[in-house]
């Protein structure tokens, strides 16, 4: 059985109260940021391929980005690097998940990261498919919403129903059984590709006890 501490205490970031509120995202504000910037990406891309290759393209960007996911999890956001500017980086933006996991405001990326990081991806996929490669993007794009709020109904909302059973309990496990497994948020399967799964229900610290 896994225990969670559902006590929510936000950490501060910045001293700096401006540069403290940008690491602030509440749903509403992810839902209308997105409502305006997805209508403009396929705004841009309209005309560049016909529907059923445009379709292909956006199964293509959802692949690429599920292989993402994983990694930026895995390698990004637990880079262990004992480096005091890598340490604070990753603290920045993946660790001070972990010390405070339930805090609402900082269950979803905010903009001044996700903006920007998805401008250079997406220059990116036009740089090397042309005009055509903004459906890729979409693709890959829309995969990152759905990673979004995955995550953030797995720390906020029940999960009821089989799936959302599934998903929660393979993210929780990441945050209350051992941290150095169940990366995935949404393509669950890599875990098992890449050998992170986890298996047991036990914590790292009751396993290296029992062990002893």
């Amino acid at each position: 059985m896994i225990s969670h501490d559902f006590k929510t205490t936000r950490i501060r970031l910045f001293r700096n109260e401006w540069l403290e509120k940008f690491t602030l995202l509440s749903p509403f504000m992810f839902a209308l940021i997105w409502s305006v910037a997805i209508p403009l990406v396929v705004w841009a891309g309209w005309g560049a391929v016909r529907p059923l290759a445009g379709l292909g393209l956006m199964a293509l960007g959802l692949v690429v980005w599920s292989l993402f996911e994983y990694a930026m999890h895995r390698y990004l956001f637990h880079w262990t690097l004992d480096w005091a500017p890598v340490r604070w980086l990753v603290f920045l933006i993946h660790g001070n998940h972990h010390e405070s996991p339930n805090d609402r405001m900082r269950n979803l990326m905010p903009p001044v990261v996700s903006l920007p990081i998805a401008g250079l991806i997406w220059w990116g996929f036009v740089a090397l498919q042309g005009a055509s490669g903004t459906w890729t993007f979409l693709g890959f794009i829309l995969g990152y919403l759905g990673y979004d709020v995955v995550h953030f109904a797995c720390h906020q909302w029940p999960m009821r129903g089989r799936l959302g059973m599934a998903l929660k309990r393979h993210h929780m496990r990441h945050h209350y059984v051992d941290e150095h497994g169940n990366y995935a948020i949404t393509g669950l399967f890599w875990d098992v590709v890449f050998g992170s799964r986890i298996t047991s229900v036990k914590t790292s610290n009751e396993s290296t006890a029992n062990a002893g």
